[in-house]
């Protein structure tokens, strides 16, 4: 081989050890570039990872599905109206006096007195509030009757019928001044009384029977407190008066109650209710005490 073709191929040779030491040194950075690219998002997600991993484990403990928020039900009902309708049994007595024309009656009878004789009664009373405003009423109905045998053969009668009826409509408006545990009403209102009698002779050839009646209307003011004993007790403690001479001298009553919640709609009560009323015009007098336990239950509509 001649010097220049021998120049010639190890000058190929070197070349090509130049081109291989280049593309492994390329090869070497591009694989090095990859590596650390690979490590970097390694690096990236597991970060990401960890940081999803907390938020969604808080989102699944919280939300179960997706929990909405509880409505204020303490709110809401503030805003609707609450009704009660309350039943009662009113064992009272009743003593005073009574007078027409000049001629007054002491009269003195006890529940069973009155029980004996009695035709028919109702007795009841509702309350509905919104927020701290109420209305309240209460009904009393009641009417007796007697047949007594007339020893007085004068009179061409042998039988004398008496029937009395009471009818007392109390109605009022009130305001809750205290509305916690304890609760307060301020209250004012009418009181209409209705009192009818009649007596009649069997026969009555003289024409001596009656049949008469009174009505009248006081206002009365007064109030309410109801003193929790305890989840499901509750004590009522109310009153009122009135009359002033307006119509009657002198209207008033009060009461104490105690009522145990037996149910979300139903509570029975008990207690002690006296109501006295003195009323004088004319010839016409009516001074009475009505006094005695009651029993009642309540339902609550909303």
């Amino acid at each position: 081989m001649c010097a220049f073709c021998q120049h010639a191929l190890e000058q190929n040779v070197a070349d090509e050890r130049e081109d291989a030491v280049i593309l492994s040194r390329t090869c070497f950075a591009v694989s090095t570039a990859v590596l650390a690219l690979y490590f970097c998002s390694s690096l990236k997600t597991q970060e990401l990872a960890t940081a999803v991993k907390p938020v969604m484990e808080l989102q699944t403990q919280t939300s179960g599905p997706i929990a909405k928020p509880a409505p204020n039900t303490a709110a809401s009902e503030d805003h609707v109206w609450h009704v009660d309708l309350t039943p009662y049994l009113w064992f009272a007595g009743a003593h005073g006096t009574v007078g027409a024309r000049g001629r007054n009656v002491s009269i003195h009878a006890t529940p069973g007195d009155l029980l004996s004789h009695l035709d028919i009664g109702l007795m009841g009373a509702a309350e509905a509030r919104y927020k701290h405003f109420l209305l309240a009423g209460d009904i009393l109905w009641i009417r007796l009757s007697d047949s007594k045998a007339l020893p007085f053969p004068a009179l061409s009668a042998i039988s004398a019928d008496a029937r009395v009826g009471e009818f007392v409509w109390t109605s009022k408006v009130a305001y809750r001044v205290v509305d916690h545990k304890i609760k307060a009403d301020a209250n004012v209102g009418v009181r209409y009384w209705h009192l009818g009698q009649k007596l009649s002779f069997n026969p009555s050839l003289l024409g001596i029977s009656f049949n008469g009646s009174q009505n009248w209307a006081d206002i009365v003011i007064g109030g309410r407190v109801q003193l929790p004993l305890g989840e499901k007790t509750v004590v009522d403690l109310l009153g009122d008066v009135g009359g002033w001479g307006a119509a009657a001298q002198l209207d008033y009553q009060f009461a104490a109650l105690v009522a145990y919640k037996i149910s979300s709609r139903w509570k029975l009560g008990a207690g002690y209710r006296y109501l006295f009323i003195d009323y004088r015009t004319g010839p016409a007098v009516f001074n009475m005490v009505t006094a005695g336990p009651a029993l009642g239950a309540t339902y609550t509509f909303k």
